[in-house]
């Protein structure tokens, strides 16, 4: 949200005095300062801005009570915040029929005082406006910190997640379209959709019931040959449709209703949990199996409530935490069906010899085996197959969907490096780490394309890492690249003319950011 008129006029420093605007006058949100002397300047306002003027064409006593009432009222009615009065300049003080045209219209009169330059204010609110970008891109991230950690327990509790990141709200106070001041709480549901639009995960729990208001939009996105997000109307909300997967294959959909619609910040999440949600439906991709696959995947997948009185010959039933989970891929040579414990019969991996107490199956392309520390499921698995490994950390009955997430992104890293075997305490943490391995590394080059796919690709990426990092600052960033700010400025404009998206879009620039850090280590 951008700084309020209550905000600017705060300022000590200042000088201003609110004349005239009514109850919700220090409300209204100041989006820009825009110093005009023209008697009708609204042509060239967009609505938000705070309107500076000496009144200096204007005759003495304020050009008459009509024409100020006209002014005020073509102001209000362009969404204008605010209107600054300069006194001492062309005018000694504001004229009173000025301050009852304003009060008429609604509209907050504010005079600035004689040794307040008008640019002061100007400087004011775009600090204002820079502190609250920065103090919105801190919430975002601290936000996307905890989507990370939840996306380690499942997608069900990423959807949690973002949906109470989303009832907090980045921006808690939406401005209504057509009302003057501030806004209204945003009311949020999120959705989690299989590929046919089945509802798999909602919050609330009643959200799962617009699943069949989205069965149109999810069949034209499924059919596009490059699915791409949507936004449509529903009962009178915003709602944004994200497709989940990697590399053009569609796993499922994330969909997000607002009342007042999404900001800059709502859609940096968003996206992110979707990145998050697309790597964990790729890294799964179930397949039916037989009944101990079922329960081996649905405790993977955290469906199984083990907290439960009527769930205690289940636990008694399950190995012994603390436990491990191991993956591998299964390969041409590993069976079709799973089994519990015992020796060889009915594992995933025919030369698999299941530690006694472990549980093994066949899940995706994948053999898992889970078992206790003390059985070393990861050197069982290491022996039995010719490929990579990954293993999670030790962890609880309740952690297994987590640990399986470890176990995925460890076998990545293996089969990337080259190596036998690889344990989930070995790799880096945190959103990037998350993110690594193929099908990370495999968005980055596709969102990062239209760049490395021409001759200077080196230079234009050196670039945009730069002009990033620095946030936006050419005189920054051009020194920290060793090149002059003018040849900066030429690579940018190509680069904004490459890509597809807005580099002025929060979202975009965390993903092109997110993409290059990927690379970065390749």
């Amino acid at each position: 949200m951008p700084p309020t008129l209550g905000a600017v006029l705060r300022t000590p420093r200042l000088g201003l005095r609110l004349r005239a605007g009514g109850p919700d006058a220090e409300s209204r949100p100041v989006r820009w300062v825009a110093i005009s002397e023209l008697t009708d300047p609204t042509p060239y306002l967009e609505g938000g801005e705070l309107v500076l003027t000496t009144g200096i064409r204007w005759p003495e006593g304020g050009g008459g009570a009509d024409a100020l009432a006209a002014y005020t009222r073509r102001l209000a009615d362009s969404g204008a915040a605010g209107l600054g009065f300069g006194s001492g300049v062309a005018h000694e003080r504001v004229p009173p029929s000025l301050v009852e045209a304003a009060e008429e219209a609604g509209l907050p009169l504010i005079e600035v005082p004689r040794p307040t330059p008008f640019i002061a204010v100007g400087k004011e609110v775009s600090r204002l406006l820079a502190q609250e970008e920065y103090e919105g891109l801190t919430r975002a991230f601290a936000a996307q910190r905890r989507l990370t950690q939840a996306a380690l327990r499942g997608d069900r509790a990423v959807v949690e997640r973002l949906g109470a990141e989303l009832a907090k709200g980045a921006s808690p106070a939406r401005a209504v379209p057509g009302r003057a001041g501030g806004g209204e709480p945003s009311r949020w549901w999120v959705l989690l959709l299989d590929r046919d639009g089945r509802a798999r995960h909602a919050t609330p729990e009643a959200a799962a019931a617009r699943a069949g208001d989205l069965e149109g939009e999810v069949a034209r996105l499924r059919a596009a040959r490059r699915p791409s997000g949507a936004s449509v109307s529903s009962e009178g909300e915003s709602v944004s449709l994200q497709p989940l997967g990697v590399g053009g294959r569609v796993r499922g959909f994330l969909a997000v209703g607002a009342s007042h619609g999404l900001g800059a910040d709502e859609r940096t999440l968003v996206s992110a949990a979707a990145s998050l949600m697309s790597l964990e439906l790729e890294h799964r991709a179930p397949e039916e199996g037989e009944l101990a696959a079922g329960v081996l995947e649905a405790l993977l997948d955290g469906e199984l409530d083990l907290a439960g009185g009527r769930a205690e010959r289940l636990r008694k039933a399950l190995p012994e935490p603390p436990l491990e989970v191991a993956v591998a891929e299964a390969g041409a040579s590993a069976g079709a069906s799973a089994g519990s414990s015992g020796d060889e019969a009915g594992s995933a991996v025919p030369h698999l010899h299941t530690p006694r107490g472990c549980l093994a199956g066949r899940i995706g392309d994948r053999a898992v085996l889970v078992g206790p520390v003390s059985a070393a499921p990861g050197e069982a698995l290491a022996e039995a197959v010719r490929g990579s490994v990954g293993v999670s950390r030790p962890t609880d009955l309740e952690g297994l969907p987590a640990a399986r997430a470890e176990a995925e992104r460890a076998l990545e890293a293996a089969a990337a490096e080259g190596k036998g075997m690889v344990r989930a305490s070995e790799l880096p943490g945190g959103f990037l780490g998350l993110l690594g391995g193929r099908a990370g590394r495999r968005m980055a080059g596709e969102v990062l394309a239209p760049l490395l796919e021409q001759r200077s690709a080196e230079d234009l990426v050196a670039s945009l890492r730069g002009y990033l990092a620095a946030s936006g600052r050419w005189d920054a960033a051009a020194e920290r690249l060793g090149i002059h700010r003018h040849t900066l400025r030429y690579r940018i404009n190509r680069i904004r003319k490459l890509l597809p998206g807005d580099l002025s879009d929060p979202d975009y620039r965390t993903e092109l950011w997110i993409a290059l850090r990927l690379l970065e280590d390749e």
